[in-house]
């Protein structure tokens, strides 16, 4: 992964000395609220309907072990003794106290951890494919991209007071693991013709109360173009996008108010005075940025050897979490290992202090010691030997972290809603819990297959319910919470948006509108059809006519 150097940490001192100072003007009534909003918002600090949240950047998701023991040291001193891990692959903290942040910052700052552009008007913590690097489907690694977006973003002048926050996603392999086609700009990285690797430019993306799928508008663009050509759509968007009204001012607006072609163009008048300029990728810069990224040291073994010393292995608790919770390696004898952020009575992607100090240990025996966040709110082990999963399983059982439910009902996504977020219409953990206590028959959840269920607590989307194959969305009725469903959300492969059943319900139905909708998919899917496959195939009527169907609803 990539370490800072002298300057990046010397830097991000400097930025601990400056906020310290404004929250002690802030504190002591020398700036006024209106003042400091803008500096705590650079520095990844929030207040929130319970307390400050501090949103701590990690950058396209991957971490090392020492960063991770930190931030589980930091919270324990400093907030309730958990963080919780964002679909944008970053930490939060919910209840630092506001006078504690600078020391929170100084401590971040020592492990090259920081909170800047973590909100915002502003370029985001660029995202990318959770298994970026060993997914036996990867074209071309996104992580030295990532990094040099990142690098390029940070602070940048010119783009540090948007019209609207600004997320980039980046895919390098077949399948979009990185929902590139639901972000500002998304960019999949695929081998030209000639051998050399180009980018394919998604722009106008997202979700929010507007859902759009991205256009592209750029089929395959050099990689040494990638900054010069990134630097001309954010400039466009800097200087015709909406700042008049908050609800319009995203550059998916602005794509849709132009159209696509006049967008491309506009595009393209502003990058002509950028290509070949100081911003171009030549292929010094490009190798620097690849080796911070280089394979670790692998073993060598025999892939057919490993799996059936595995299959041997007689626990058939294990076998499923093997089956569920483990995912192919480009390394013969590896695996990727999903860790499930997801229990009872806990908020999806809480991970208490303990949790991560047994993490950071176990990453380091069997891990190259790096773990990444992924932003379906869950933790990866990339590069673990099939001969020790048994090991790694065992230790996370320790851990109360051996969740077998990966990429199921239960391994749902969700906002943390109205318990924390000022912005929340409705309460969605209480419904993400019930839904989680609801189906925990294990076998059952395993027959239906894959299905995403992502909820969120209002229009803003953080859950990514209309992308979700079925998607829970709060709203507000009256002073009332309600939720609506939505069937048919796909982020990828292709992408859609879901369609909305019906009326909304109250919180309390929700488990039961749930069970009707997958009562009626095991009756009506063909064979070993999946659920988003039914759901496409038929389209919302079925599923509509039996949940409305029952007299409570």
């Amino acid at each position: 992964m990539y370490h800072y150097c002298p300057a990046d940490t010397q830097f991000l001192k400097e930025r601990v000395v400056q906020f310290r100072n404004q929250t002690q003007r802030y504190l002591t009534g020398e700036l006024s609220e209106d003042a400091f909003r803008p500096l705590r918002l650079q520095n990844g600090l929030y207040l929130q309907r319970q307390a400050p949240m501090l949103r701590i950047a990690v950058p396209y998701g991957l971490l090392n072990t020492r960063q991770l023991r930190t931030l589980a040291d930091i919270s324990k001193r400093y907030d309730r003794g958990y963080a919780h891990v964002s679909t944008r692959q970053n930490f939060q903290l919910n209840w630092p106290a506001l006078e504690t942040v600078p020391d929170i910052l100084d401590e971040l700052a020592s492990v090259d951890m920081h909170c800047i552009q973590t909100s915002g008007n502003c370029i985001r913590n660029t995202t990318t494919d959770q298994f970026a690097g060993v997914a036996p489907d990867e074209i071309e690694d996104p992580r030295p991209y990532c990094e040099l977006i990142r690098q390029w973003s940070t602070l940048h002048p010119e783009f540090a007071f948007l019209p609207r926050k600004f997320k980039i996603a980046v895919c390098g392999s077949q399948s979009d693991r990185a929902a590139i086609y639901s972000h500002d700009v998304g960019l999949a990285l695929h081998r030209r013709s000639d051998g050399q690797v180009g980018v394919t430019v998604v722009v106008g993306g997202g979700l929010g109360r507007t859902p759009v799928i991205g256009s592209v508008i750029e089929e395959s663009l050099p990689i040494e173009h990638l900054i010069t050509y990134l630097e001309a759509v954010l400039r466009v968007y800097n200087q015709l996008g909406r700042r008049d009204n908050k609800y319009k001012a995203r550059i998916k607006i602005l794509l849709r108010a132009m159209g696509v072609d006049a967008f491309r163009t506009a595009v393209h008048a502003e990058w002509a005075s950028l290509k070949n300029g100081p911003a171009t990728l030549d292929r010094a810069s490009l190798d620097e940025a690849r080796s911070h990224f280089s394979m670790p040291s692998y073993e060598i073994f025999n892939e057919q050897a490993s799996c059936e010393a595995l299959a041997a292995i007689n626990h058939p608790i294990f076998q499923r979490w093997v089956t569920h919770n483990t995912h192919g390696h480009k390394q013969a004898g590896y695996r990727a290992v999903t860790v499930v952020l997801k229990a009872h009575g806990h908020a999806p992607g809480d991970i208490t202090a303990s949790q991560m100090m047994g993490i950071a240990d176990l990453a380091d025996a069997f891990s190259f010691g790096e773990i990444r966040n992924t932003h379906q709110q869950n933790m990866v082990l990339a590069d673990v030997k099939v001969t020790e999963l048994f090991a790694l399983w065992q230790g996370l059982q320790a851990l109360g972290l051996s969740n077998t439910s990966a990429g199921h009902l239960t391994d749902l996504i969700s906002c943390p809603g109205g318990d924390f977020c000022s912005l929340a219409n409705a309460r969605s953990l209480p419904v993400a819990d019930a839904i989680a206590r609801r189906f925990d028959d294990l076998d059952y959840i395993y027959d239906l297959g894959p299905i995403e269920l992502n909820i969120s607590g209002c229009m803003n989307a953080c859950g990514h319910h209309h992308i979700g194959h079925i998607g829970v969305l709060g709203v507000d009725k009256k002073g009332e919470e309600f939720f609506q469903v939505s069937l048919g959300g796909k982020q990828a492969d292709p992408p859609t948006i879901g369609t909305i059943l019906g009326p909304s319900f109250k919180a309390e139905q929700i488990p039961d509108v749930i069970d009707s909708i997958l009562s009626t998919y095991v009756a009506l899917r063909h064979g070993d059809e999946t659920f988003i496959d039914t759901c496409h195939r038929l389209g919302v009527k079925p599923f509509k006519e039996r949940v409305y169907a029952s007299p409570a609803h």
